[in-house]
């Protein structure tokens, strides 16, 4: 395993990445540096998670219908969170659908 700017093993540093969400990995992005991999995570993990944020924002507006996907959107996301961290642990750069490819676009945006 590579080591990060942060001194974190890379798998670590991957599911620090998702450990608190989009708040995490925000965090990363600020602080690591050197490490893409754990950059990709960071930056995944703020996609996903701050995109099913602002989900879950919008639908707790909407009276019932709102209620009922959240109820959904809640177990996925925990299961999803669960999964990422493993793959992350694994030393996997696991891509997420279409979220993977938007992670490493921005992360090519930003090293220019």
């Amino acid at each position: 395993m590579k080591k990060s700017s942060t001194g974190l093993d890379e798998n670590v540093g991957g599911v620090i990445a998702y450990l608190l969400g989009f708040v995490s990995g925000i965090v990363l992005l600020l602080v690591e540096k050197e490490n893409d991999t754990i950059r990709f995570h960071a930056m995944q993990s703020t996609i996903v998670f701050g995109g099913i944020f602002v989900i879950g924002m919008v639908l707790n507006l909407i009276p019932i219908i709102g209620l009922l996907v959240s109820l959904l959107l809640t177990p996925v996301s925990l299961i999803l969170w669960i999964f990422l961290m493993i793959k992350a642990y694994q030393g996997n750069r696991y891509h997420l659908p279409f979220t993977g490819k938007v992670a490493e676009s921005q992360l090519r945006k930003m090293m220019f």
